[in-house]
């Protein structure tokens, strides 16, 4: 269905698990998609890797998969937006175009020993007056500062100024554009990714030089910060969408934020991936969390002033599923953990604390590990899988929870992911939150995000009105739940919680960061 010129926006979704490229009309319909899984590197207990040639592989052979199916060429696309697991970091060699080590991916813990050293002089919260951020693992300066000290030659070669440091956006804008060629790539992020790194001043919205110094990060390997809507670079001349302006990049969940229309001061969505991530717009002030969330960029639409969130992290929830299926075999698939679940009326007092990393927002205890706690002779396969899904909606009643800084009230929740179509966790999780939860139509979000901020710099959508106007319910879960039934589960959840920390000793991450080297 050739169309007409530049009136089709494409948006790559780089996710944890998968590349994917997906074309998009002016309606924020899906034309088109394809979509290839990259391989989970898991070298020790608590490292996550990724190839970040493997990824960039998969992200050229999807793009030209998706165009090939809607019959389009370049003339016919509009623009190119960007959307990525945020914090998963790639340093990489500007003279080669090569990695100098995989992708630490964002659930990776090796860098306890670096954060704890930075803490020692301030605490967790050392930084973040000034980044919004706690000290954790989770962000992409301590991931910096690993590959620096544990990769042979990586400090020469960053103090020589040859490394490049970016998230997932920025290492895939910077092979679009040029990469190692005689045209050599644009290395830029947006102002959602950079605030993901612990680096970014959020006020100035740019590289904090005192907090790189405290990493001992030399500021030559980082991005020039740009705005979310607006041209950050073109496609190299000679490939598959040559010209084409990459208009638009956003984090993933602020891209689903953006995918959501959830543009107004007190809008939250969640989405169900990986993991769980709530944003709640904040407008263009900069909220305080004082119950453990992160305060970070919502977008930033040109010269205007940045828009800012409050979110809630949940490291484990779609993983949690995978989990099931690939380490215990509790299920073949990870659709079947619905079916499994309904096998059985209730968890039978069975819950699971998916703590595999840790626990992430609004409890921040990294020594915290997974726990299965409540088991009797009783309990089953249907138990288990049930408790896994109901984990995920206690998570996500803690983030809400702490929202209330935001003091905006917050009246239904905006859902999308892939575990949105699991109507049993629905419905148990607007009867845990004892508010709607709503699913769109579209539930593509972090990948419509991506594409109505490229096709806003361009003018395929006006305004975001007209964003507004694109978005359609498509299922809709009420509250069904006895109000002593909710708060009875919920205090059990948060007795096995408790259960969960102090697993991990202060001097073990020490340990493994000295045993890799």
């Amino acid at each position: 269905m050739t169309g007409q010129s530049g009136t089709y926006v494409v948006a790559i979704d780089q996710g944890t698990t998968s590349s994917r490229a997906i074309v998009f009309d002016t309606a924020g319909a899906v034309v088109a998609s394809a979509a290839r899984e990259h391989a989970q590197i898991l070298p020790r207990p608590g490292w996550v890797e990724h190839d970040p040639l493997e990824i960039w592989r998969n992200v050229r052979a999807v793009l030209g998969e998706a165009l090939a199916e809607a019959q389009l060429t370049a003339a016919d696309v509009a623009a190119l937006g960007i959307t990525n697991q945020r914090e998963t970091t790639v340093v990489w060699d500007v003279q080669t175009g090569r990695p100098v080590h995989n992708a630490i991916v964002w659930q990776d813990t090796r860098t306890g020993a670096i954060c704890d050293r930075l803490a020692a002089d301030g605490g967790i919260d050392r930084f973040r007056a000034r980044t919004g951020l706690p000290l954790s693992t989770y962000f992409s300066g301590p991931k910096v500062a690993w590959i620096l000290e544990h990769v042979d030659g990586a400090r020469a070669a960053a103090e020589a100024g040859r490394l490049r440091m970016g998230t997932m956006d920025s290492w895939l804008i910077w092979n679009l554009s040029g990469g190692a060629g005689a045209r050599p790539g644009v290395h830029v992020t947006d102002v959602t990714n950079a605030s993901r790194t612990l680096l970014m001043d959020l006020e100035t919205l740019s590289w904090d030089r005192e907090i790189c110094a405290a990493f001992d990060i030399p500021v030559s390997m980082l991005p020039t910060i740009a705005s979310s809507v607006g041209e950050l670079a073109r496609v190299r001349p000679q490939s598959m969408l040559a010209g084409t302006p990459i208009t638009g990049v956003l984090g993933d969940q602020q891209a689903a934020l953006f995918g959501q229309t959830c543009l107004a001061p007190g809008e939250a969505k969640n989405t169900y991936g990986t993991g769980n991530f709530l944003l709640v717009n904040t407008g263009t002030e900069i909220t305080r969390s004082t119950h453990g969330l992160l305060t970070t960029v919502a977008y930033r639409i040109g010269d205007q002033p940045p828009v800012y969130a409050l979110e809630g992290s949940v490291a484990v929830t779609g993983s949690l599923v995978q989990w099931l299926r690939d380490q215990l075999g509790l299920i073949s698939s990870s659709a079947e953990v619905e079916q499994v679940a309904r096998s059985v009326d209730d968890n039978g007092g069975v819950y699971l604390v998916p703590a595999f990393s840790g626990l992430f927002a609004p409890r921040w205890r990294p020594d915290a590990r997974g726990v299965l706690v409540g088991l009797t002779r009783h309990s089953g396969r249907g138990h288990i899988a049930r408790a896994a899904l109901e984990a995920t909606a206690y998570q996500t009643r803690e983030v809400l929870a702490a929202a209330d800084d935001s003091a905006l009230p917050i009246t239904e929740l905006r859902v999308d992911g892939g575990m949105v179509a699991n109507e049993l966790l629905m419905q148990f999780q607007a009867d845990i939150l004892d508010i709607p939860v709503v699913r769109p139509q579209i539930t593509e979000t972090t990948a419509l995000g991506a594409a109505y901020a490229a096709g806003l710099a361009v003018g395929v959508w006006a305004d975001i009105d007209t964003l507004r106007g694109l978005w359609r319910e498509g299922g809709r879960w009420t509250p069904q739940m006895a109000p002593e039934r909710r708060a009875h589960l919920f205090r059990q959840w948060n007795r096995a919680v408790e259960r969960s920390y102090d697993w991990v000793e202060p001097d073990e991450a020490a340990d493994d960061d000295a045993a890799a080297d």
